[in-house]
């Protein structure tokens, strides 16, 4: 069995029809749950204490300045991973459309 190609009228319907995300959607989605991640992981090696709190996650410190493994550091790590997750979450819709776009 063969199939035809697409008419005009049908191609119009697959666009309209293909789901397209809100990048500033995304964005805020993925900038709450990447600050969130950061503050809980913080705050429960803060909690735990110890001689040596946290030192594979302080290694973010090396590219979060500012970042701490402590009570403060979890805010200033909530910031940087809100920014990162969101610009991931941006960045992830706009190629998705831009592809979605392309082949409907």
């Amino acid at each position: 069995m063969s199939q035809r190609p697409p008419t005009t009228d049908e191609v119009r319907t697959i666009r309209a029809t293909v789901a397209r995300l809100r990048a500033g959607i995304m964005a805020l989605v993925f900038g709450v749950a990447g600050g969130t991640t950061i503050t809980i992981a913080t705050l429960w090696l803060v909690i735990q204490g110890g001689e040596v709190v946290g030192p594979n996650l302080g290694l973010l410190s090396n590219y979060f300045r500012g970042y701490t493994v402590t009570w403060i550091g979890s805010i200033v790590g909530f910031f940087y991973g809100a920014l990162v997750g969101a610009l991931f979450g941006w960045a992830m819709a706009w190629i998705y459309n831009k592809v979605a776009s392309r082949h409907a």
